[in-house]
């Protein structure tokens, strides 16, 4: 009777399987057809338009489908390797930083030495993404490789690398300009080329997944059980995922970075009623390939004369946060950290640590004022030289000192309204919400006014945190779906961006400057708009500090002591909201100081929001202003962008929390 009533089900599993895969087949097949049909002709001259069809046919109409359906199944199939192995039904070469690793090689490569590139794309491509895939692993190996902390590594080495890969675009405009073009994963083809060096890897990685078949299964189990089995655990892993890095990095310097394909794609072949491993390893490709192949061709037909609306890797991004989302009730496994106070600097009662942070901050402020380095090496700046040098370095190092504070405040809400000493603006994808408003305002005005800008990257950060807080309340706001939102809103934010970031005109690069967090064009309008949105934002949180007393302590608690949750979390987030938009505008979404300053400030001793929040002010504007200061100084006569330094700072510290024992 068991075997019946399994039987059935599995025949209804297969039957609503069918449904799915109808309906891509055909919208591939319909999507085809009308790109047949309406593509655009060249006119002329009869004879001459009809060679000229006939070479945009044959030598890029057909290589990009074809291009697309290999690249799918190589993504796919490299998706379901990661997931296999890694037991995580969110591996992806997005999530795990594989495909920025290989980004920042490529892009260091082409920076530095252009000739290099043409000969060993492909190896750089495959050590840049193997490097940041094997430092994900280090920093989740003590955790247990669970699903959450592998996330977060990946988000954090995806940050560092697209901070750095930013960076030399800025520092080296000249090479790399177009590889930010090319990186958002655009499949228009010229030859035949990229489908013949493309298509062998993917005949050989289907191979060794075909030969790797048991052991593949044999990892579905726990390790002590596949050891049992007679498998070489740590050589089959280790087997298995070169062999995907090395699928990724292939499409990856190929044809760019084709987001979340691989996280799609298996998911879509388990929808449509693959179980076994054999079944997912033949569906995921076939799904990968209709997913992309359907993708590229309704970028084809939406756009103008059948230029990309988007790059196709970017119209694959978009389903990537809607998929997360979609993907959360499955993702378990995860212990929230908390950073312990020391205890050298707690002897001090809580006005003497106050003191040395207020003396701390002025220092840097002095520093930074009057300590450079010159044509003629490190300098103090005073008199004659002062006053010069006053109009250039001080509206910076106010903008730094107000956003740094400003962001600091933002993290301490997060952090007290979800409960999650992880929550910062940056980790849970609201900085990059800020990011996505700025976008639509350079799509729908050209070159709003900064006014315009600041109210629009306001309005797309608090609709990130609010959609962030209500997908995570269904779940108590549990740690691993609150930053799994985060994650998820960030990647549909930054494939917004990357929309116009792909265009290649000025307004991308508006918003390179912005990711970068220069404040290189820092001048009086954003020092007196820092200031004065510190004052008059930060100042209602020093009467709010019971709500950020009580909700860290639930929702039961916080309605018996009277406190009404709805309102004071809406007031809170268009705080937080409006504080990370404005230090969003003003030093760009990658520093990180969000989340390190109430670290700092805990670690010090500061645990009552009443002292933790002027202490967590301080801490953030002493940190920015540092940062902004060692981004003058250290590689003189270049300047790098703030927010880099800010990330560099922030990334690490993160990453040391990630591999604290739970």
């Amino acid at each position: 009777m068991p075997e019946t009533v399994s039987l059935s089900a599995s025949s209804r599993g297969t039957r609503t399987g069918v449904i799915p895969i109808v309906i891509l087949t055909l919208a591939c097949a319909l999507s085809f057809a009308l790109l047949l049909i309406y593509r655009p002709s060249v006119l002329g001259d009869p004879a001459t338009a009809a060679a000229l069809n006939d070479l945009l046919f044959w030598n890029s109409l057909l290589p990009r489908a074809a291009i697309a359906l290999v690249s799918g199944a190589a993504l796919g199939l490299a998706g379901a390797l990661l997931q296999r192995v890694l037991r995580n039904p969110i591996a992806d070469a997005s999530t795990l930083g594989i495909a920025s690793g290989a980004q920042l090689a490529l892009t260091l490569g082409l920076s530095f030495s252009p000739l290099l590139i043409g000969a060993s794309r492909e190896l750089l491509a495959f050590g840049g993404g193997l490097a940041a895939l094997l430092i994900v692993l280090v920093l989740s190996w003590r955790r247990g490789l669970d699903p959450v902390t592998v996330a977060l590594s990946g988000m954090i080495i995806s940050l560092i690398a697209g901070s750095l890969s930013v960076t030399t675009i800025l520092a080296r405009g000249e090479y790399a300009m177009s590889i930010h073009i090319w990186g958002a994963g655009s499949l228009s083809q010229q030859n035949w080329n990229g489908v013949l060096s493309l298509a062998p890897r993917l005949a050989l990685g289907f191979a060794a997944a075909l030969f790797l078949r048991r052991p593949l299964t044999v990892l579905a189990l726990d390790d002590a059980s596949a050891k049992s089995l007679g498998v070489a655990l740590q050589t089959v892993r280790f087997a298995i995922l070169l062999l995907a890095v090395w699928l990724s990095a292939s499409v990856t310097a190929t044809v760019g970075i084709i987001g979340f394909l691989g996280l799609a794609a298996p998911t879509l072949a388990r929808l449509c009623g693959a179980r076994t491993t054999s079944q997912v390893m033949l569906a995921a490709p076939l799904a990968g390939a209709a997913i992309l192949f359907l993708a590229d061709c309704l970028t084809q037909l939406f756009g103008s004369g059948f230029s990309d609306f988007v790059p196709t890797g970017v119209a694959t991004a978009l389903l990537g946060g809607p998929l997360l989302l979609f993907l959360l009730p499955r993702v378990h496994g995860f212990s929230a950290v908390t950073a312990e106070a020391g205890a050298g600097i707690r002897r001090l009662g809580a006005p003497g640590r106050m003191l040395i942070l207020a003396v701390l901050l002025v220092v840097s402020l002095g520093v930074a004022l009057v300590l450079g380095r010159g044509d003629s090496g490190w300098n103090i700046a005073t008199g004659a030289l002062l006053s010069d040098l006053l109009p250039f370095r001080l509206p910076r190092i106010v903008v730094a000192m107000g956003a740094g504070a400003m962001l600091g405040a933002a993290g301490l809400i997060m952090q007290r309204v979800t409960g999650n000493p992880l929550a910062s603006p940056e980790v849970l994808g609201v900085s990059s919400g800020s990011g996505a408003g700025l976008t639509l305002a350079l799509l729908l005005f050209g070159f709003p006014s900064p006014l315009l800008m600041i109210a629009s990257m306001a309005f797309g950060a608090l609709a990130a945190f609010v959609i962030i807080m209500g997908v995570a309340a269904r779940s108590g706001l549990s740690a691993e779906r609150l930053l799994l939102a985060g994650i998820a809103v960030a990647a549909f934010s930054m494939a917004i961006v990357s929309i116009v970031l792909a265009q290649g005109d000025m307004r991308g690069y508006i918003l390179l400057t912005w990711l970068s967090g220069s404040t290189n064009r820092a001048g009086a309008f954003e020092a007196w708009t820092a200031l004065i949105s510190l004052a008059v934002l930060v100042t209602p949180l020093f009467l709010m500090t019971r709500w950020l007393s009580i909700l860290p302590l639930g929702s039961g608690l916080s309605r018996s002591v009277g406190l009404r949750i709805m309102p004071s979390r809406l007031v809170l987030a268009v705080l937080a909201a409006l504080m990370t938009a404005i230090a969003s505008f003003l030093v760009g979404p990658l520093s990180l100081t969000g989340l390190i300053a109430p670290h700092l400030a805990r670690l010090i001793g500061f645990h009552r929001p009443a002292h933790q929040l002027p202490a967590t002010l301080l801490i953030g504007a002493c940190v920015l202003v540092l940062a902004d200061w060692l981004s003058r100084v250290v590689i003189y006569p270049y300047q790098v962008p703030v927010g880099l330094f800010a990330a560099l700072i922030g990334g690490p510290y993160l990453l040391w929390l990630l591999t604290r024992r739970p």
